[in-house]
């Protein structure tokens, strides 16, 4: 048989997390953020669970080209926009929109030889420092898209350092109401904590369109504040395999590279197919939460490239074949959210997700 371990993309989590974030912005069109491969989860794999949205959004060209191939002829939506000319070739062969956030991509638009004028969407930096037009040259960058023959509608942009922080985002919202006050054309502003914790409330950051990303693959995005429950988000991705070995342990025995686990009386343990070549954290340490047969316990040492030890005290009864739900929906409607596995690693939901290696097996599941 192959090796067990196996990631399963649950269809029906994604279509409610989705309809979660239209509800938390009625009045917007929402966008189906599917960058880095659908945040691991295959971008073939969440297709119909998303086809409900309005757009696709993402980064990579190649990426563009899979979801045209699966019959999507709505919006597309290149969030980095163009890294090279050429690339608005394909943007429009292929009917993509595509954010513009440097002097560059202008030139290179009106550079650019088409029939059919682009869509575009000019990007703030309101105060993040990663992609955008300062508030000082944000209006010459509009002036220039707006006499270009290569360029149709214009939308505004921007995103938000701490909308799941307490410092939040009023610094930021101020920034672009005003560099946009008297300029026509739709917004995009919030993200997933935007959406959930500030949309329905406030109708200047709902705008026209929102993006969803981490919240729609089953994550709280202000996570330890709330959880997925909080927001009634569903796990979308579950990574599970099997015990393949008990050990018996004694009082001073240890547990795998390095012994940084040490027992202090006897106890069983579990060995799971599962390391961090695999996906999982080499950092998680001994009390990152699992659950075989789902019950919860906790796991004991180093992980190694292939294996991981689990304590099998709070689950006497489990032997070889017992299954190991590292996280996402075990057995019998249990549920260990990314979120907690994320955070006792010291890392976040999002690299969980997109860290699954390629050799692990991805089914779709209900």
């Amino acid at each position: 048989m192959p090796r067990p371990i196996q990631a399963l993309i649950h269809t029906a989590a994604l279509t409610h997390n989705l309809a979660r974030a239209r509800a938390a912005a009625p009045d917007a069109r929402v966008w189906a953020v599917v960058k880095a491969n659908a945040y691991g989860h295959g971008i073939e794999n969440v297709f119909q669970a998303f086809r409900g949205a309005d757009g696709f959004a993402l980064l990579d060209l190649e990426e563009a080209k899979r979801l045209r191939a699966l019959d999507w002829r709505g919006p597309i939506l290149l969030l980095e926009g163009c890294f090279e000319p050429r690339d608005l070739e394909l943007c429009s062969r292929l009917d993509l929109w595509h954010v513009v956030h440097r002097e560059a991509q202008i030139d290179w638009l009106a550079a650019h030889k088409t029939q059919l004028p682009h869509r575009v969407f000019l990007k703030l930096n309101s105060g993040m420092n990663r992609l955008g037009f300062t508030p000082q040259a944000f209006r010459s960058a509009w002036v220039r898209l707006n006499a270009l023959p290569q360029v149709d509608e214009i939308s505004f942009m921007t995103h938000f350092a701490d909308a799941d922080g307490p410092r939040g985002i009023e610094h930021q919202l101020k920034c672009f109401l005003e560099a946009t006050a008297d300029l026509q054309g739709e917004r995009s502003l919030s993200n997933s904590a935007t959406a959930l914790r500030l949309a329905g409330d406030d109708p200047r950051v709902r705008a026209d369109w929102v993006r969803p990303g981490i919240m729609t693959y089953g994550s709280a995005p202000d996570y330890p504040e709330h959880d997925i429950a909080h927001w009634d988000l569903q796990p979308t991705m579950t990574l599970r395999s099997q015990l393949i070995a008990v050990q018996h342990l004694q009082g001073g025995d240890t547990v795998g590279y390095g012994s940084t686990f040490t027992a202090e009386q006897p106890m069983r343990i579990g060995i799971v197919a599962c390391g961090y070549a695999d996906g999982y954290p080499r950092h998680a340490g001994t009390g990152t939460p699992v659950l075989v047969e789902g019950v919860r316990t906790r796991t004991l040492g180093r992980v190694s490239m292939d294996m991981l030890a689990v304590d099998l005290t709070p689950v006497p009864a489990a032997q070889c074949g017992a299954e190991v739900t590292l996280w996402g929906k075990g057995p019998r409607g249990t549920v260990l959210a990314i979120d907690e596995v994320a955070r006792a690693a010291g890392t976040l939901g999002y690299e969980l997700m997109c860290a699954v290696a390629p050799r692990v097996p991805v089914l779709a599941a209900a």
